[in-house]
């Protein structure tokens, strides 16, 4: 395999229904929180700075926070400058965190199941990943949380 048929991607389950694959150069930092509350903050302060938080499953039932540890994932990402936010960060909700060197031969693209903060969406391994609009869910992420 070449640089030009793989990528190596996190793939990120955000919700019952939803995956995302990010490249892995994107995030900035995956970060265990130790949370008292069974959902994900609306903000956290990470290295010095404030980050917004993006749960895709907050009208689902709870289940953010693993029960034994009490710990819950976020996902950091490197935000572009100038749209409203240097860093924010999705919550990572159930099985199937995982970080693959993808080859372009194993996805099967799937234009029909693309969402709308999404680029592209394609089936690997039985399951549907949508490849976010990263710049969209940003801008999208920081109008939430001035407008808050």
């Amino acid at each position: 395999m070449t640089d030009d048929t793989s990528r190596w991607c996190a793939l990120l389950p955000c919700s019952d229904e939803l995956s995302l694959a990010v490249p892995q150069n994107c995030l900035a930092e995956l970060v265990t929180l130790h949370a008292a509350r069974e959902r994900p903050p609306e903000k956290i302060r990470w290295r010095g700075e404030s980050v917004p938080v993006i749960d895709f499953a907050r009208d689902q039932k709870p289940g953010w926070r693993e029960e034994r540890g009490g710990t819950g994932l976020l996902a950091i990402f490197r935000g572009l400058q100038g749209e409203g936010c240097d860093y924010w960060a999705i919550a990572v909700r159930g099985e199937g965190l995982k970080v693959k060197n993808i080859a372009v031969e194993s996805i099967k693209d799937a234009p029909e199941e693309v969402l709308e903060l999404a680029t592209a969406a394609f089936w690997l391994d039985d399951s549907i990943y949508q490849v976010p609009d990263l710049t969209r869910l940003q801008q999208k992420i920081a109008a939430m949380f001035e407008a808050a």
